[in-house]
């Protein structure tokens, strides 16, 4: 027999002045649930979630957060010991360059505001702590769900979210504590949320709806009479919806296989090079392969060398991008990045100091160059670009040739 289920916004037996309309309340049997939503930056949500669980004395309080995202707000040694030559390795870069902006911008943002991304987590955890309550994290991890959005959107998409990335860096808009407060209205979350789901629903699916679900049915799991979940504000609502279904799990806990004909694709431009080369050498005696060897190499060379040098990189790099963006082009398993990344990294030694300062230095493009660690994540990230730039513009003008 299934329990009763009721929604409500303000229980009787709290005080209007501690729960605010950013408080939802439901009832399941003799548990009830407090969804306390907040903004990540705002020091009216830090001092509600305090008085919230002040006044609610719960036996869990559960956070939006995963442990990686819990271990990024507590743990004040997380760059020191970063490996740069192992992010090079992996491939990490342009993750971890995407990851500094999007930190960037939301530190910008609470500096102007006077607090710190996340500070409402912490005082919920903090608080949860000093009344004896467990904490529990609630939310999927955020490797998973990075991996399921981008898995989920179009190629022009994943134009649109880098140059949205990129904006985050440089962008100097400010904001009053004012307007934040406001996005966290009912009536104006709830047209926000519609409109970025028309704008771009193959992110909302994933990053909003596939959370809302995971986080409610955490919550609902959770271990006692009186829970409070402390959650973004624009989550409730779609949380709400979710109340009382049973949920599986798994099917959002999975991170979609590549198709095939990705991992092939990326075969297509050696293949086609090749392929080319070996027309040009028995057409003409090899006079057309010489020019398919100079419409090849000068793009590829080029192209990664010049944005190698326009990031900062030492000669030594540079002359790398320079002889290996040809060759590298033609290994789908090794990438010009990564060449010169480890050659840059180990030219420019970055340091235990360097990693410390990478969150004030990202701030400005004068401290990302300033730094070794973040100049190094710069140089590999670049050099690739320009080695893919500099591969399309080869392949284009190889089989021109043959045209």
């Amino acid at each position: 027999m299934d329990l009763p289920l009721q929604t409500h916004t303000t229980p009787s037996t709290l005080s209007d002045a501690t729960l605010s309309e950013n408080v939802t309340v439901l009832d399941r049997g003799a548990q009830t649930f407090y969804l306390v939503g907040t903004a990540h930056v705002s020091q009216q949500s830090v001092e509600e979630v305090n008085r919230v669980i002040d006044e609610v004395q719960p036996d869990v309080v559960c956070l939006e957060l995963c442990q990686t995202r819990y271990t990024a707000l507590t743990d004040a040694n997380r760059w020191r010991n970063l490996d740069i030559f192992k992010v090079i390795r992996q491939g990490k870069t342009l993750f971890l360059m995407a990851n500094l902006a999007v930190s960037t911008y939301q530190r910008r943002l609470g500096q102007q505001l006077g607090t710190t991304p996340g500070a409402e987590m912490l005082a919920a955890a903090e608080k949860a702590k000093a009344l004896g309550a467990r904490v529990e994290l609630v939310d999927r991890d955020i490797q998973v769900t990075l991996k399921r959005t981008w898995a989920n959107i179009s190629f022009w998409q994943k134009v649109q979210l880098v140059g949205a990335v990129i904006n985050s860096l440089v962008t100097r808009e400010q904001i009053e504590a004012g307007q934040v407060e406001e996005l966290k209205h009912k009536a104006q979350l709830s047209q926000m949320m519609q409109e970025f789901a028309q704008a771009m629903p193959d992110v909302q699916v994933p990053l909003i709806d596939e959370r809302d679900q995971y986080l409610m049915s955490k919550i609902e799991a959770a271990q006692g009479s009186k829970i409070v979940a402390v959650v973004g504000a624009g989550h409730v609502e779609g949380m709400r919806r979710y109340f009382g279904n049973k949920i599986d799990l798994g099917p959002l806990e999975v991170i979609p296989p590549r198709p095939h004909w990705v991992g092939a694709l990326k075969w297509v431009i050696p293949l086609l090079v090749l392929a080319a080369f070996s027309i040009g050498y028995f057409k003409n005696r090899g006079k057309t392969l010489r020019e398919m060897l100079y419409a090849w190499v000068l793009p590829n060379s080029i192209a990664s060398a010049a944005l190698t040098a326009v990031a900062g990189g030492k000669i030594l790099s540079i002359l790398a991008a320079f002889i290996g963006s040809p060759i590298t082009s033609l290994n789908p398993l090794l990438g010009a990045g990564m060449v010169v990344g480890l050659i840059e990294a180990w030219l420019r030694k970055p340091t235990v100091q360097d990693a410390e300062r990478i969150n004030v230095d990202v701030d400005s493009l004068r401290g990302i160059y300033h730094n070794r660690f973040t100049r190094v994540l710069l140089v590999a990230v670049l050099s690739t670009i320009g080695s893919a730039l500099g591969a399309w513009v080869g392949l284009s003008w190889v089989l021109s040739l043959l045209a």
